[in-house]
């Protein structure tokens, strides 16, 4: 029996008293992710990406853990919940808009001291002072530094359309903006390498551009590290007391650690590994999230149709953005039909041992954004479901 017929063997087990649609995790390969994150960030803090995990109890479980502190948030309005969920050091990762939650921020010293804000423009200090309604607490503030390799005297880009602010003048400029401005306080910079962490150099069946990535990535990282300590010693000019400087993402992790001007590290796709991280020659996971759903039907000879399995993650559309049929191993999408709303046939020998009613176990293309397809995660120890914990969706958030 190969490794992955055993994993299903169990997890047929485990959930044998559940109908699916269910949703797993295996918590000997969290943990063993999480492990391996720790060895690769070098002692250096991982700050837990919750867009990545979005289920409260497995955030502490990777808090818990040696070498993870803090947590990355998406949304302001996510980043109070957490805050009076009992997290007490959240960074939210991108700017917001949100006027009643920046109203709630700067009237509460609890939440105010937990919660540090993300900004690249100082039109985004000026909506918050506008949604004050009285608060007078200080905000934390971080600087997003843009990471992008620019080629070519700006003509190429590569990498996100993020924050505006690429050069260490930039950055420092609008720390002296903060530092001026009554009410408000730069703690911390986080630049988001993404086409470093974010994108796999090994791609299956395609050897030239893979190799073009392991080039443009290796240039990208020499290139951030050079401008990322300029941009320190900038604001640490400004700001002697910085406090962090976050970097890299999962498939960064032990080069972004090995740079001197990064205090910490962000990651969360590497706790559940997701199959869009399959593509990597840094690190290798184990799949450690996935979703089950039911046969209901058998059509003919090598296929049988599930219920409902389309959940694209996003980004650019593409086939990589589907999840994998896993297990049993050897089935594929019909080409003709793909991933469905509710049915999905799938195709291969495998399909003929399948009965109405079993479990064919897939991988999403990312991680967190599983959970906003269920309500509950069922914890897989061994081959028991030894604990039920629910998602943001099934605590009645869902906050983006």
């Amino acid at each position: 029996m190969t490794a992955r017929a055993a994993d299903r063997a169990r997890y047929d087990r485990a959930t044998a008293h559940l109908d699916a649609p269910v949703a797993i995790v295996d918590l000997e390969a969290f943990d063993a992710n999480a492990d391996d994150l720790v060895r690769r960030a070098g002692g250096k803090p991982i700050r837990v990406a919750s867009k990545s995990v979005r289920c409260r109890a497995l955030l502490e479980r990777a808090l818990a853990r040696d070498g993870f502190a803090g947590l990355m948030s998406f949304t302001l309005a996510e980043s109070l919940w957490l805050a009076r969920s009992g997290f007490t050091d959240v960074l939210l990762a991108y700017p917001s808009a949100d006027r009643a939650r920046y109203a709630e921020l700067t009237a509460d010293p609890k939440l105010a001291s937990a919660v540090t804000v993300m900004i690249d423009d100082p039109a985004q200090l000026d909506r918050i002072d506008a949604a004050r309604d009285g608060g007078r607490e200080v905000v934390r503030v971080c600087l997003e530094l843009d990471t992008s390799l620019k080629l070519l005297g700006g003509r190429v880009r590569v990498g996100a359309r993020r924050s505006p602010l690429h050069s260490p003048a930039q950055v420092a400029d609008l720390a002296r903006a903060v530092a001026r401005r009554p009410g408000f306080e730069v703690v911390g910079i986080m630049a988001y390498e993404g086409h470093v962490a974010g994108v796999g150099d090994a791609v299956a069946g395609r050897p030239l551009r893979s190799r073009a990535v392991r080039l443009m990535q290796a240039a990208a990282r020499r290139e951030l590290a050079e401008r990322r300590a300029a941009v320190v010693r900038a604001v640490r000019a400004v700001v002697p007391g910085l406090e962090f400087v976050n970097g890299g993402g999962t498939g960064s992790v032990q080069h972004t650690a090995a740079e001197d001007a990064v205090t910490e590290i962000a990651a969360g796709s590497g706790l559940y590994v997701p199959r869009l991280f399959d593509n990597y020659t840094s690190f290798r996971g184990r799949p450690a999230a996935l979703f089950a759903q039911p046969v209901v039907r058998r059509p003919g000879v090598g296929a049988v149709a599930v219920l409902g399995g389309g959940y694209p993650a996003s980004g650019a559309p593409g086939a990589d953005r589907l999840p994998v049929p896993y297990l049993p191993e050897g089935l594929r999408y019909d080409s003709q039909e793909g991933a469905g709303e509710v049915q999905t046939p799938l195709l291969g020998s495998p399909a003929d041992d399948l009965l109405i009613g079993d479990k064919v176990w897939f991988r999403h293309a990312k991680a967190g954004e599983l959970c906003e397809r269920f309500d509950a995660l069922h914890l897989v120890e061994g081959d028991a479901v030894t604990a039920t914990v629910p998602t943001y969706r099934g605590e009645g958030h869902t906050f983006l």
